[in-house]
């Protein structure tokens, strides 16, 4: 009998709880080993309880050390911090994973396939921002500082040759913007040079500054195979190459510390298309295959994706985001169906 694996389910805000339950009524079907305990995060459970991260919702994830969460709405220039940084750096989410992947036939960029592995909870998202005052202007200066440690930069880098290893990938790639950000960008080369000579011989490596691997990208992606990056660098290179095939409702995302995984979709939260059947749940699904080759069910992930394919590509089944006509319960029952077959 298949292990019971106890998981977080936070479903997050706008489109969230229509992808999640997409997502729950998949992995149901598969016969996935999760047992979801369900709570809430973001605007709406701030709304409930007056908290944007409940104390019920951390102490799950401090019992669970797993979850699958749903997209999250944070306020541009004003109101509460990302709950998503909050979450990495309260449980040490050090690496991000964002593989991506050509899913469609007839996207601008055929084969690509590749994965940027990001650090989590240094660098410029550290949120050491502030304001100096200049005359009656209080808020006339904005300033903010980040860091990176050399624990952290060699950390991230050896995630990336270890996830390199593990699912058999050729090269690793250290972007940097050491030219400039000598030493802020430059230990994070340093490091990543000295635990790139640890794995000589057996995965590849190259550097490249951010700016020419991001012109790189859209140019010839299929040079690059893992790259491993800053904080900042990574929130920006990992959202252009989910670009390259598709946009950000098929790039799904995986935070990894030493006691927890939390497993996402990367989008926003699209209020604007909430409960009206208009939300692709790819990104959430694919989230879930990577959540379950985490807990070692990577035969369970390996039939999701080949269904998910087999929907999106043979059928042709797709939401609106990717040119089709689909709803998200369309697009679901298509699914289920395919898992039958």
């Amino acid at each position: 009998m298949t292990k019971k694996i106890p998981a977080t389910l936070i479903p997050g805000d706008g489109i969230g709880p229509e992808i999640t339950q997409a997502t729950i009524e998949v992995l149901d079907a598969l016969g996935t080993p999760f047992v979801w305990d369900p709570q809430h995060a973001g605007v709406g459970a701030y709304e409930a309880t007056g908290e944007v991260l409940p104390p019920k919702t951390l102490e799950s994830l401090r019992r669970t050390g797993l979850a699958l969460k749903g997209p999250l709405t944070t306020p541009i220039g004003e109101g509460f911090r990302s709950i998503n940084v909050t979450l990495r750096q309260m449980f040490g989410l050090y690496a991000n994973i964002r593989p991506t992947k050509t899913r469609l036939p007839g996207e601008r960029y055929e084969g690509v396939d590749l994965v940027v592995v990001r650090e989590n909870i240094e660098g410029l998202y550290a949120a050491m921002e502030h304001y100096m005052p200049v005359a009656d202007d209080p808020e006339a200066v904005a300033y903010g500082a980040g860091f990176n440690t050399r624990a952290e930069c060699r950390r991230i880098v050896r995630h990336a040759f270890e996830y390199a290893l593990q699912h058999g990938r050729k090269k690793v790639t250290l972007v940097h913007k050491a030219n400039i950000l000598k030493k802020l960008s430059g230990l994070f080369l340093h490091e990543g040079r000295r635990v790139a000579a640890e794995y000589a011989g057996r995965v590849a490596c190259d550097e490249r500054i951010v700016d020419a691997c991001a012109m790189e990208l859209v140019i010839r992606p299929e040079a690059y195979d893992v790259i491993v990056t800053t904080n900042l660098f990574g929130d920006i290179l990992s959202d252009l190459t989910a670009g390259l095939v598709g946009g950000l409702g098929m790039a799904p995302g995986a935070n990894i510390g030493e006691k927890m995984a939390i497993f996402e979709a990367v989008h926003g939260s699209a209020p604007d298309i909430a409960g009206q059947d208009k939300a692709n749940p790819v990104a959430l699904l694919s989230a879930a295959s990577l959540m379950l080759v985490h807990v070692g069910r990577a035969d369970l992930a390996q039939t999701l994706d080949r269904a998910i394919e087999e929907v999106l590509v043979q059928q042709g089944v797709r939401t609106v985001d990717l040119g089709g006509q689909a709803g998200t319960k369309a697009f679901t029952e298509a699914l289920l169906s395919a898992l039958k077959n």
